[in-house]
């Protein structure tokens, strides 16, 4: 992904951050660069002042689409995000990694979700793009170009506007600041009177990132945008990697005892299973998921407990799954909170087994995950959510504001 504009802003600041070196800049010379990213509208001044964006987010375990509706603004400030219309399908795109085609199927028919929200005068001048996480990037490069391949054949053969970079594979740290930039847009805390921001944590099926602006003691202007980036540290990835079964599938049938599972078998392929040695129960479990944190999950530099964090993809998932939050509100937890349910769910699930036979281990490696990996606090509030303001909680939406800067839409 080229980066220009905020976001080489945001990653050259998430370098610094890193080195711990000291850059000027403020939260208001960050608003006001965001600011400059609209796209210029070569339109009659009585004119409609809407306009739209479609946003592929191809994940590990399902491609999504955005079609965001924007209306401009009036001053030289951030744009008014007016409406998104969404849509997603399972499996990923990397599911198909040997039959290249079916992934452009799949995008061609969520196409049909953009077509039918953006009026048909608008699509030539409405971008369309697709950026892959963890799911692509965990591929071979050979298989993962010939599945970008037929992303972009599918976008060429399309009525939208169709960028020179329209298809590509993120990087992990880009991920996490672009869903900081969605999640502080979407809270307001990118507006240039605002002098706080909020972190965010996502928890994907391949990787997970935690992203956050610091507060650094020398002055409140000398701040370092932190991200974190774990690739094979997504839920779905965890599982494997704690159960030592990554490359398992297609080398013959195999069975795996662990006791993070229930008697009732756990199937992770068809031809791999996994079910509890005689005893299942939390704190056995936990040393299981430890080996996959302990010593590669690290406390990024300058984590205070004064931070606010909103957490979604599968940090909410699981915490609706456990009954700990309602699925459309979500709510508030504590560390402590998770980390209770995942003793009741695996202590238990030997009489009483879970919804989903993986609830335990999930529960424990969210908990392990925060706790050893992150370094928060039991005391530590999360919001959980899955929309922020009646949108989805996720790196699109700041994909699509740094886009627009590039973009000269007509």
């Amino acid at each position: 992904m080229k980066l220009t504009g905020p976001l080489l802003l945001l990653v050259l600041l998430a370098v610094a951050g890193l080195s711990r070196a000291q850059v000027k800049t403020s939260l208001l010379d960050l608003t006001n660069s965001i600011g400059s990213i609209l796209p210029a509208l070569s339109r009659p001044a009585n004119h409609s002042r809407i306009f739209y964006a479609v946003m592929f987010d191809a994940g590990s375990t399902g491609t999504r689409i955005h079609v965001y509706t924007f209306i401009n603004s009036d001053s030289a400030g951030l744009p008014v995000l007016d409406n998104e219309m969404f849509h997603s399908i399972k499996p990923g795109l990397s599911a198909y990694a040997d039959s290249p085609e079916m992934a452009g199927h799949t995008v061609r028919m969520l196409l049909k979700v953009a077509k039918k929200t953006v009026p048909r005068l608008e699509w030539k001048r409405t971008p369309v793009i697709l950026r892959a996480t963890a799911g692509l990037r965990l591929l071979s490069p050979d298989k993962a170009q010939a599945l970008l391949q037929q992303v972009q054949h599918v976008f060429d053969e399309s009525p939208f506007l169709v960028p020179d970079d329209s298809v590509s594979i993120m990087n992990g740290t880009n991920e996490g600041i672009l869903a900081w930039i969605s999640v502080n847009f979407l809270t307001g805390h990118l507006k240039a009177q605002t002098q706080t921001t909020v972190g965010i944590l996502d928890l994907g099926g391949g990787s997970t990132q935690i992203t956050f602006l610091p507060k650094l003691r020398v002055s409140c202007v000398f701040r370092s945008l932190s991200s974190c980036s774990y690739l094979g540290h997504g839920l779905m990835a965890a599982r494997l990697a704690t159960l030592g079964a990554l490359g398992a599938e297609g080398t013959g049938e195999s069975h795996i005892n662990s006791y993070c599972c229930s008697y009732k078998r756990c199937i992770i392929h068809t031809t791999v299973s996994v079910s509890s040695p005689g005893y299942a129960g939390y704190k056995l479990c936990y040393q299981e998921v430890l080996k996959v944190v302990k010593g590669i999950i690290h406390q990024p530099y300058q984590l205070q407990d004064s931070n606010v964090f909103y957490a979604f993809s599968y940090y909410f998932d699981r915490a609706v799954d456990a009954g700990l939050i309602d699925g459309v509100q979500g709510g508030k937890l504590e560390v402590r909170d998770i980390k209770k349910r995942a003793k009741e769910v695996c202590n238990k699930m030997t009489k009483y087994p879970p919804i989903s036979s993986f609830l335990c281990m999930d529960l424990t490696y969210i908990t392990c995950l925060l706790k050893d990996g992150f370094g928060f606090k039991e005391s530590t509030v999360l919001q959980l959510t899955k929309k922020v303001n009646n949108v989805e909680s996720s790196w699109a939406l700041g994909a699509t504001l740094d886009h627009f800067h590039n973009l000269k839409i007509h």
